[in-house]
């Protein structure tokens, strides 16, 4: 039997209905790098940090439903980093860590591989340059936490913000959901939209393709799912 892969996270990595489209989460564009009947089960939910997504259940399918040679992909900080809501916010180097280490520890005790992956970059430039580290500390704990407890992670923030910073600000607009008024079809974005966080399909397939990359560097735990031993990603040129 082909391997499953659980993914847990936030609105960055969800699984999109025609109400949202063209919003697109990036394991919806997944698919295009994973070899055939390699199963992907989207846990992921809008708005959730590690905090809200293990107090209201959501790792549950994990517990139930995961087992031997599965994968378990772990992406959060989006939410956790936000310090008004008590509900959704953990520290960087406290809670933060410890929930990723329980989500892994209790996918290590089905017998599946966790992967922790740091979130992808928001886009923000000034006078048409790149800034980065909008996540704060949060990418910098997640690697502590993978060294410590020899959990794979990979680094996509690190991976995001390098691809940003050399597309530009104006080729990597439509990555994102920036759409003018009338540009979507769909009339929930009828007066346009500005949203630096939240992908386009075309942004869904360039970030999943930037993390198949980072997968092909680790062959010894990903070979037997990519669609190629060292996937080429899409991107898109300035």
């Amino acid at each position: 039997m082909e391997p499953t892969i659980f993914w847990a996270g936030d609105s960055t990595v969800t699984e999109n209905k025609i109400e949202s489209y063209p919003q697109t989460g990036i394991a919806q564009a997944m698919d295009r790098y994973l070899k055939k009947g390699i199963r992907l089960v989207n846990l992921a939910e809008n708005g959730r940090s590690t905090k809200s997504f293990l107090e209201e259940g959501r790792f549950q399918p994990v517990l139930e439903q995961a087992g031997p040679g599965d994968y378990v992909f772990l992406q959060f900080g989006h939410n956790d980093e936000k310090i008004q809501d008590p509900a959704r916010y953990t520290r960087p180097f406290g809670d933060y860590q410890e929930n990723l280490r329980f989500m892994a520890a209790l996918a290590r005790r089905r017998g599946a591989v966790p992967v922790l992956i740091t979130p992808i970059a928001r886009r923000k430039f000034e006078n048409g340059v790149f800034v980065p580290g909008s996540h704060g500390d949060y990418p910098r704990a997640m690697g502590e936490l993978a060294r410590r407890e020899g959990i794979c992670c990979l680094d996509m923030t690190a991976a995001s913000e390098a691809y940003l910073s050399r597309l530009g600000e104006a080729a990597s607009e439509k990555l994102f959901m920036n759409l003018a008024p009338g540009e979507s079809d769909n009339p929930r974005f009828a007066t346009g939209q500005q949203d630096n966080t939240h992908l386009t399909y075309g942004g869904a397939v360039v970030m999943a393709g930037l993390l198949a990359r980072l997968m092909g560097e680790r062959p010894d735990l990903f070979r037997r799912i990519l669609w190629e031993e060292a996937p080429v990603s899409i991107e898109l040129n300035g």
